[in-house]
């Protein structure tokens, strides 16, 4: 399925509080220790697609009972072994709901003992009890991640389909903070949700977390395109987001949305311009610091397959979840060969492949677009993700040359549908600067001999 896409040519209190001293933040590690071409910052393994919720996005589409060819624990072992020799990635387990398999805590501990960092996702439901909270901390968890979709029971349960799923949530939270394990809220971003963002905002900001990871749809598994918020929309929640960032005590990123460091940096260097920022720019924000504190830590420029990759349940190995072309299967292939040297790998690493107005940004270094959603709605990963307003000037120089077309027509020409969907055309971000071409060479540096420039 990969070959027409990868064949030749073709990332509480109001008073900001610094985070915890430790030994758990020396071992953090810094861009500089992590290049993308030879091993990943982040493995995520699908250790189930059991689950006993009902969410309406799943991209799993998971059921109640397990498949018989999920991983076995000695093929699990065996997978952490070869992760391990990337370094110390971090490796997260996830589903479904990893709760359901019982040897959960046997292969925490495993993934521990050697040596990597290891977090978990389980879902809202009573599998998950204080109990075991405990127990997982005590063998070597690093950190405990949520899903938390809504302000209310209702609004979070409705999109859970499940009752009770909220409380369950936001028991799981207050069992880890009373182990002292770190936590993290994930939450969807959908034409459904977008509406509780501000809410949503308010309760994340008591739960005591270190990181607040905001999910941009992407259509795939139960997710539809007509559940995607517009481009606009998505750009006015990054402005929210960077604002939020210099206030609450906890981080802040997008997830399937790195056109967010795009705004980053383009705010960064606005803020220099006007004086009130004396640091270089950089694609992270201000709150980078509390996911470091507990030795989780975070890479700039983390994209599909690009310092990421995914195991299926059944072995498959994806660029990402939202991503599902397998390269090959690690029953029988190895891991690292395959995230090194595959083809499909190769070519998501390069940002010079990317198409359309993607291909042409100043910004596609550091961003890149998200190449799930490019591949969910236009059938091409390397496509460009149409869930971004930046225009580049690049781009719109092509178009008045009519050697490209305009981004509206580029889209509704690409995607069935999107025209009818789409609304408003996409605005250029007029009001923020264009970072400086030598910046983004240096960056572009950076990633590619493994230098830590920020």
């Amino acid at each position: 399925m990969t070959t027409s896409f990868f064949g030749a040519g073709s990332s509480f209190e109001r008073n900001r509080r610094p985070p915890p001293p430790g030994p758990a933040a020396a071992r953090a590690p810094s861009l500089s220790e992590v290049d993308f071409e030879r091993s990943p910052f982040l493995v995520i393994w699908e250790t189930t697609q059991a689950c006993d919720l009902a969410c309406v996005h799943c991209r799993a589409e998971a059921r109640p009972e397990r498949d018989r060819r999920e991983l076995s624990t000695v093929e699990a072992k065996a997978l952490m072994r070869r992760v391990r020799s990337f370094g110390r990635p971090l490796f997260v387990l996830t589903g479904g709901d990893p709760a359901k398999r019982p040897d959960l805590v046997e292969l925490v501990a495993y993934g521990a003992e050697l040596g990597l960092r290891m977090g978990l996702t389980p879902s809202g439901t009573p599998l998950v009890t204080p109990e075991l909270i405990a127990e997982l901390r005590s063998v070597g968890l690093s950190r405990l991640a949520v899903s938390l979709d809504g302000p209310t029971p209702a609004q979070h349960d409705g999109f859970r389909g499940v009752d009770g799923s909220y409380d369950w949530t936001l028991g799981m939270l207050k069992a880890a903070r009373e182990v002292g394990l770190s936590t993290q809220v994930n939450t969807t971003v959908s034409r459904r949700t977008i509406s509780d963002f501000e809410a949503m905002a308010k309760l994340v900001d008591g739960l005591g977390i270190s990181l607040w990871s905001i999910f941009f749809l992407v259509p795939t598994g139960r997710a539809r395109m007509e559940d995607l918020p517009s481009a606009d929309e998505v750009e006015r929640i990054f402005e929210r987001m960077y604002e939020l960032s210099a206030e609450v005590p906890f981080d802040i990123k997008s997830t399937a949305a790195p056109q967010y460091r795009r705004l980053i940096v383009q705010k960064q260097v606005e803020e220099r311009r006007e004086g009130s920022r004396s640091a270089a720019p950089s694609p992270m924000t201000a709150g980078v610091g509390f996911s470091l504190s507990d030795g989780v830590g975070r890479a700039r420029g983390v994209n599909d397959g690009n310092g990421f990759l995914f195991v299926s349940h059944r072995g498959d190995l994806y660029p990402s979840g939202f991503l599902p072309l397998a390269a090959g299967n690690v029953r029988d292939q190895d891991i690292v060969n395959l995230y090194r040297d595959h083809e499909m790998f190769r070519t998501l690493r390069d940002p010079h492949r990317l198409k359309g107005k993607c291909g042409s940004c100043e910004f596609r270094s550091i961003c890149g677009g998200s190449r799930a959603r490019a591949w969910a709605l236009t059938g091409d990963p390397l496509e460009s993700d149409p869930l971004c307003t930046h225009v580049p000037a690049r781009y719109r120089k092509r178009v008045e040359r009519g050697e490209a077309e305009g981004v509206q027509a580029y889209f509704a020409n690409r995607i069935p549908g999107w025209g009818h969907r789409a609304g408003s055309p996409p605005r250029k971000s007029a009001q923020l600067p264009v970072l400086p071409s030598a910046v983004l060479s240096r960056w572009d540096r950076s990633r590619r001999d493994g230098t830590d420039e920020s």
